[in-house]
């Protein structure tokens, strides 16, 4: 499966909040980067794509939609930026150059697909809107003196009611159909959620997942593209507790936090507004 573009302004936080694998060592790409996308992204963000450190190696062109290969060919970097969002996508350098691309905040919320692997069309009048990018961080949340393991779930744009094509958010009312239950402070450790769990192999969180509506084995409402590394200390609470705490927030509730103090702020601010749904989910896997 192709991974889908880098985002920049939304989830995927640093630092101990959330961990990715890393590259062991990283894998040059041959990327084109135009002096306009990195005016863009910075000169540390261009050169980490460049040693292949935060690029993915196999994609989907958002041009031609056909498969290509970072470390294989030429493939150009396509910079779609909007009002407050920007999204970087990747094509065959013999299908477009290197270039940022104006598109309506609308537009680019809207192109961002779900982890299928699709990427975003070139032609802003192309872009339709498609299922919303979950974003998953990874913490440690203080709890009557206790420390638990947390994921915050927080969507890319606005989830609508499967079937409608209103431009309404559903995506707590969704949950809480589903047991997920409402917060507006954090004191005590939510309700576990049977029949959903956090799979964890290896030190390393691979999906979330929930029953079947066939009644065999359960699916995973979330899966990462590659396993992402959490850090010991969660682990470690994780496997203490045999339980993973679940946040979900609405788009722009929580936000990218990069310290995990900043991460509880925003999930209490969360729950006081009330935007926050939360439940316990079993561990998984070791």
């Amino acid at each position: 499966m192709s991974p889908g573009p880098t985002r920049f302004t939304d989830r995927e936080p640093p630092g101990p909040v959330t961990h990715h694998i890393p590259r062991e060592p990283p894998v040059p790409r041959m990327l084109d980067v135009s002096d306009e996308v990195r005016a863009e992204i910075g000169d540390e963000e261009a050169d980490r794509l460049l040693a292949g450190e935060n690029a993915p190696g196999s994609y989907d062109c958002t041009s031609c939609r056909t498969p290509g290969d970072s470390e294989q060919e030429r493939t150009s970097t396509v910079l779609f930026i909007g009002d407050e969002t920007a999204v970087l996508a990747f094509a065959h350098s013999s299908c477009l150059p290197s270039q940022v691309v104006q598109v309506t905040e609308e537009q680019l919320r809207g192109a961002v697909k779900s982890i299928s692997g699709d990427t975003v069309d070139l032609e802003p009048e192309k872009i339709v809107p498609e299922q919303a990018v979950l974003g998953i961080t990874s913490g440690l949340v203080l709890i009557a003196g206790e420390l638990h393991p947390a994921l915050v779930v927080e969507p890319t744009a606005p989830i609508a009611r499967p079937g409608t094509t209103g431009s309404g958010d559903d995506f707590l009312p969704l949950l809480i159909e589903q047991g997920f239950m409402p917060l507006t402070e954090l004191t005590e450790v939510p309700p576990v959620l049977h029949g959903w769990s956090v799979l964890l192999a290896v030190g390393q969180l691979h999906a979330v997942l929930q029953p079947s509506t066939t009644g065999g084995q359960p699916v995973a409402w979330w899966q990462a593209h590659q396993p992402l590394q959490v850090t010991e200390s969660w682990r470690a609470a994780a496997n203490k507790h045999q339980q993973v705490l679940m946040f979900a927030a609405p788009v722009g509730s929580i936000g990218r936090q990069p310290r995990e103090d900043l991460l509880r702020d925003a999930i209490d601010k969360a729950a006081a507004n009330g935007k926050l749904v939360a439940v316990a989910m079993p561990l998984a896997g070791t």
